[in-house]
């Protein structure tokens, strides 16, 4: 029979690192919230019947949020044999609550105090045999990062689910709470439904008014209606009800318990990361901070260092299609299946893997970041301005993990209890580049803008931008209307970021990038190949008129629909955008491909305005699907979709048309060819004067407008309303 061992805990309190340590997995760890979304599974290391659970973080086992949704659902359906309950032991005192509720379940619990070596630090003492004796399961002192005591933790933990103790009551509650409890296990035993919890649990969750309980709870109407009554004379008499009479009640013995059994400095002086964020999260001085770091990062990934680094993966693929087209020439290879081999494969996926080194070393430092413990301060940052336009500071979590890819990061929206704030979440997390929009980025900035350092980081900041003044629109509309749901979120300690932690974070993410290439990327690119190597009879074109290609056909029906936004004009850039939607990495691929058949034009202005399209646009058809999963609708999803690409279409006809009149006459506007097959030196060719600082300021003053006359309008039509409620109460 196997073992399930369940690891379970409040959000950064370590229990990834453990779930790490104990299979011998490389699942990300992140020094902040919200990184475990779903519940993992590994095998112990040395038993193969023995399987343990990583659930997502969780502040309570009250079903307020998805991710305790999912966690209690497997707790009290799956009933593992034992809960290892991972306790941020630098702040006991809050972990300690979910400790309570674990109990409660019945099932056997191990307590596994981590981060015991700041607690050192701190000179804080933890009697862990008292607190042991007094919860009445097993206490250990571990610190998962460095590896201390995980070994007699996995034994303790099967020792324990061995023995399966009895549940021990823990006298949380007063003799009037406690009563009440009594009378209602009394109706329950009586009424001898059948229920699928233990009872004690249940018991409790009914006197809470656990709405999740009641429903799959089937004791007759009679019973229902006695346990309401006694529940609603005790909260008369109290003057409260009864699901913050237990919550008061649950504190109050964590409070003496830790009165009893942790014992801390008198004299607390600022520890290093209190001195820090007076710094980095100042309230003037954080958001310069955090935009420079950022512009420093894109400045390396992608302007220098990274720029350096692509000379050499293109010499590679250069070196690799010249020995690949000597052997098929040699072999006398027909003409297609050499431009397949050349033009299609190694053209259409190499396009995209030459960015690899940018990526490796963008997603580096951004795991610097997350491992450092920074990206919770930029959450806590960013809801001081979130909430100011009717968005809650909770979205930005999920927004941070889409930098990676949208799809965790639109599943990671299920930490936002608010299921208006969690569905506006999961409509503009798109909005924030991810990994797979970064190569278009890359290779436009490479082409068109060498000089123009910002532009990089720009596609970051207008991402946040978009989603702050989408925001204060969607607030404004019965779908969204309604205060956000209130942020809380502990920050963490910083720390030293572990090396191998963070080239763990590095490698996932670019071997999701490098495995997309292999698989959705090469089937696309083939697929384009053929489309614009081919014509409507099926007749090899070999890059000659290549306007009589099946591609060629269809971009030239769509191409209409681009020419307000500066690349209608050409049929490539309509057929881009539209391939975008397998892979937004595909875009790099369709331009790799048709610019070795003909000249693919660009400006300045309308390089920047399919940048903006494609930061804006729907996402690709994998996060459309996890935005559908999320949402349960699909008119949500319609009219998410339907969003993003208005909000993308609208920004990029404003860019190309302020760029067209502000720099008429000017090189800004002068098309140069953009082939990504041939990179190498081509931005020298291609810089021009000017700057585009003042596109960027139409934009933001178009935005400024926008908002305006959607506040007037609102505004307008609130008056109306009020008059209107006059008016009718006068008659």
């Amino acid at each position: 029979m196997e073992l399930k061992i369940a690891l379970a805990g409040n959000p950064n309190s370590g229990k990834t690192t453990v779930f790490n340590e104990l299979t011998g997995s490389t699942q990300y760890v992140g020094n902040w919230p919200g990184v475990t979304v779903e519940k993992k599974e590994g095998r112990l290391k040395g038993y193969n019947d023995v399987g343990i659970i990583d659930l997502p973080g969780i502040y309570s086992l009250s079903p307020y949020s998805l991710e305790e949704v999912i966690a209690r659902k497997y707790i009290m359906d799956e009933k593992p044999n034992v809960i290892i309950n991972i306790v941020d032991a630098s702040n006991i005192e809050r972990n300690l609550y979910l400790t309570t509720q674990l109990i409660e379940t019945g099932i056997p619990v191990v307590i596994a105090m981590n981060m015991m070596d700041i607690v050192n630090k701190n000179g804080t003492i933890i009697d862990a045999d008292k607190l042991s004796a007094s919860l009445g399961c097993p206490v250990l002192e571990i610190s998962a990062l460095k590896g201390d005591g995980i070994k007699e933790l996995a034994q303790i933990a099967i020792k324990t689910a061995k023995q399966q103790q009895e549940f021990k009551p823990l006298n949380l509650f007063d003799n009037e709470v406690e009563q009440r409890l009594q009378k209602i296990k009394g109706i329950v035993k009586k009424d001898k439904a059948d229920f699928k919890y233990d009872l004690g649990w249940l018991v409790i969750k009914l006197f809470e008014k656990d709405d999740k309980v009641l429903k799959s709870t089937n004791l007759s109407d009679k019973s229902f209606k006695a346990i309401d009554d006694i529940i609603h004379q005790y909260e008369v008499i109290a003057d409260d009800d009864t699901e913050s009479i237990i919550i008061t009640q649950r504190y109050n013995y964590i409070e003496k318990l830790m009165s009893k059994y942790v014992k801390k400095k008198t004299n607390v002086k600022l520890n290093t990361s209190d001195n820090i964020d007076r710094v980095l999260t100042n309230r003037w001085l954080a958001l310069p901070i955090f935009f420079g770091i950022m512009w420093f990062i894109y400045w390396v990934s992608i302007s220098t260092l990274g720029d350096y680094f692509i000379g050499w993966v293109e010499s590679l693929f250069e070196w690799i299609s010249g020995g690949v087209e000597t052997v098929l020439v040699n072999a006398g290879t027909v003409d297609w299946l050499q431009s397949l081999i050349l033009d299609g494969i190694i053209g259409g996926v190499g396009g995209v893997l030459v960015f690899v080194p940018q990526l490796m070393i963008l997603f580096f430092f951004i795991s610097i970041l997350e491992d450092c413990g920074y990206m919770a301060r930029v959450a806590f940052i960013m809801d001081r301005i979130f909430r100011k336009f009717g968005l809650s500071g909770k979205s930005f979590i999920p927004m941070l993990i889409g930098t990676g890819c949208s799809i965790p990061g639109i599943m990671a929206s299920r930490t936002i209890e608010n299921d208006k704030d969690r569905k506006m979440t999961i409509m503009l997390t798109p909005f924030i580049p991810c990994g797979a929009k970064l190569p278009v980025f890359a290779m436009f900035i490479a082409m068109l803008f060498s000089q123009q350092t910002w532009v990089g980081p720009l596609m970051y900041f207008m991402g946040m931008a978009m989603v702050i003044i989408s925001g204060v629109i969607l607030k404004r509309t019965k779908l969204f209307k309604g205060d956000p749901a209130p942020f809380v979120m502990e920050l963490p300690q910083y720390r030293m970021p572990r090396f191998k932690g963070v080239l763990i974070h590095m490698w996932e993410r670019v071997k999701s990038f490098m495995i997309k290439a292999g698989t959705i990327i090469l089937v696309a690119a083939v697929g384009i190949w053929f489309l614009q190597s081919f014509s409507f009879s099926f007749k090899f074109l070999g890059g000659e008129n290549i306007e009589n290609s099946m591609l060629a056909g269809v971009g030239n029906v769509f191409r209409y629909l681009f020419i307000p936004l500066g690349f209608g004009d050409s049929w490539a850039g309509g057929v881009a955008t539209i391939t975008g939607l397998i892979a937004k990495e595909v875009v790099v691929s369709t331009f790799a491909i048709i610019g070795t058949s003909t000249n693919v034009l660009f400006s300045q202005v309308s390089a920047f305005s399919f940048m903006v399209f494609t930061l804006f646009a729907a996402p690709c058809f994998a996060a459309i699907g996890a935005m559908k999963r999320e949402f349960g609708s699909w008119r949500w999803t319609f009219i998410a979709v339907g969003y993003q690409t208005g909000i993308a279409y609208v920004f990029a006809m404003i860019i190309n048309l302020a760029g067209g009149l502000i720099f008429k006459n000017t090189s800004a506007v002068t098309p140069v060819v953009l082939d990504p097959s041939a990179m190498e030196g081509a931005s020298e060719g291609s810089v021009i004067s000017g700057d585009i600082v003042l596109i960027i300021f139409g934009v933001l003053l178009t935005i400024a407008i926008i908002t305006g006359i959607v506040n007037a309008i609102n505004d307008a039509q609130y008056r109306r309303n009020i008059n209107n409620k006059k008016g009718k109460m006068i008659a």
